[in-house]
């Protein structure tokens, strides 16, 4: 019924993962995940990650991500982001990562939003590369443990500080694992939606359990449209089509073959502009060509998306391929400083879970993977730079609460919904008074 761990990190991708191994090995770690550890949504980014390549492009690179955030994003989590982010790359180096090279140097790609080529990347399957990499390296780790197919339920709360969490087995058990410190590491919400480039069991748990124990959240509302998913009339997730497939030539088709916008518009803009011309043609989806791309660049560089393609019945060398908008990301979450603590004393939240202002309303492509590293690193040295260790907690909360699971869930799913429509609402009605004002 009980366990005790120093340090409880719920989410196996490449956040939680890169705090797991940030962490000195004299601390005991326990990680829980949902689903499989490999099953995350880091291990499905196809881009890449951003990196400052030199001084020279410090200001072109902060003024690109506040630009695709509509200049909302906190300026010092923008710049710790961007110089951290040739440290990060290095650690990865060292953790076994392969990025693409000519020779000795690294080959940079380019996506929507930025003005320069500053994207290292492997492959078209860069989270997999970088989190498996990472999982790895954990496994390795004698001090670390991983429990598979493990429901956070609830946190364990004693006078404003976090105790651990209350989880539900494979087996079906409930237990209360008590930490010293806890780290959210929990992913997105694109289970919610019907259409989404998210694994289903991703729903926003960690979002219900901040608002039941008011926990600060912040702009929960701020969801991103990725604007090209290959289409499918079958509900579920939708396959991603990498922006960087644009960044190397790719060309938006109307229903005539007829090109229709600058493909390298920031990702909100641009699915607004999709949307418009599918409504216009009345059209469920627009068309993608890579005629522009050497036929043996979209084998060597795409290969995951050029084999998915076929598997739906379209050779990407030879012909158009139908892309639609779907839910990609989330740039709201669980608020937290610039060591990833929230407002619970010894909790921490990390990656797409937590909100420290990085993105703004809108998330600069390939910025999300370096974003969740720089900022997993910080909270490992964060709660391990003044270790304390916690008293058990005077009471423990009752198991027989959590009995049933699946109501759990249902009512996590609605309480972050309901909470997405309310500041969107909210937001509206603010944006309505503005007006009248003026």
């Amino acid at each position: 019924m009980n366990r005790k761990t120093d340090v409880v990190i719920v989410g196996t991708g490449a956040a939680g993962l890169f705090c797991a191994l940030k962490i000195p090995t004299d601390k005991q770690i326990t990680i829980i995940t949902k689903d499989d550890a490999e099953r995350s949504d880091s291990f499905l980014a196809q881009g890449g990650i951003c990196v400052l390549k030199d001084e020279s492009d410090y200001e072109s690179y902060y003024e690109d991500t506040m630009r695709a955030g509509h200049y909302e994003n906190r300026k010092e989590s923008v710049e710790l982001m961007i110089r951290s982010s040739a440290h990060v790359i290095d650690e990865l180096v060292a953790f076994g990562v392969e990025f693409e090279r000519s020779g000795e140097e690294f080959l940079y790609t380019r996506e929507g939003g930025h003005s320069h080529p500053r994207i290292l990347f492997h492959a078209d399957v860069t989270g997999k590369e970088i989190t498996s990499k990472l999982l790895e390296r954990v496994k390795e780790r004698e001090n670390i443990t991983i429990i598979e197919h493990c429901m956070m339920l609830d946190i364990i709360e004693e006078d404003g500080v976090c105790h651990g969490v209350v989880m539900k087995n494979a087996d079906g058990s409930i237990e209360r694992m008590t930490a010293d410190y806890t780290v959210l590491a929990c992913g997105g919400l694109g289970g919610l939606y019907r259409h989404s480039t998210n694994f289903r069991h991703i729903t926003g748990d960690a979002l219900a359990i901040a608002l039941n124990h008011h926990i600060e959240v912040e702009n929960l509302d701020y969801i991103q449209i990725h604007p090209t998913t290959l289409y499918s009339k079958e509900p579920g997730r939708r396959f991603l089509i990498s922006e960087s497939v644009r960044g190397e030539g790719a060309i938006l088709l109307n229903k005539n073959k007829e090109r229709f916008v600058d493909e390298l518009l920031p990702r909100d803009i641009l699915t607004r502009e999709v949307r418009k011309q599918m409504e216009k043609d009345n059209m469920p989806y627009v068309w993608l060509s890579m005629e522009p791309i050497p036929r043996e660049e979209i084998i060597g560089h795409f290969p995951n998306i050029y084999k998915r393609c076929l598997e739906e019945g379209y050779d990407c060398t030879k012909e158009c391929i139908p892309v639609v908008p779907a839910q990609h990301y989330f740039m709201g979450g669980i608020r937290v400083d610039k060591n990833s603590l929230t407002s619970m004393a010894h909790l921490y939240a990390i990656g797409e879970t937590s909100c420290n202002g990085v993105h703004g309303r809108n998330r600069l492509a390939s910025n999300s993977l370096l974003e969740s590293l720089v900022f997993a690193e910080r909270s490992a040295e964060h709660m391990t730079g003044d270790y304390e260790k916690l008293k058990e907690p005077v009471t423990l909360p009752d198991v027989g609460v959590y009995r049933d699971a699946e109501k759990i869930k249902k009512t996590y799913r609605e309480e972050v919904l309901e909470e997405i429509e309310r500041e969107k609402n909210e937001r509206k009605k603010s944006a309505e008074m503005r007006e009248n004002n003026e």
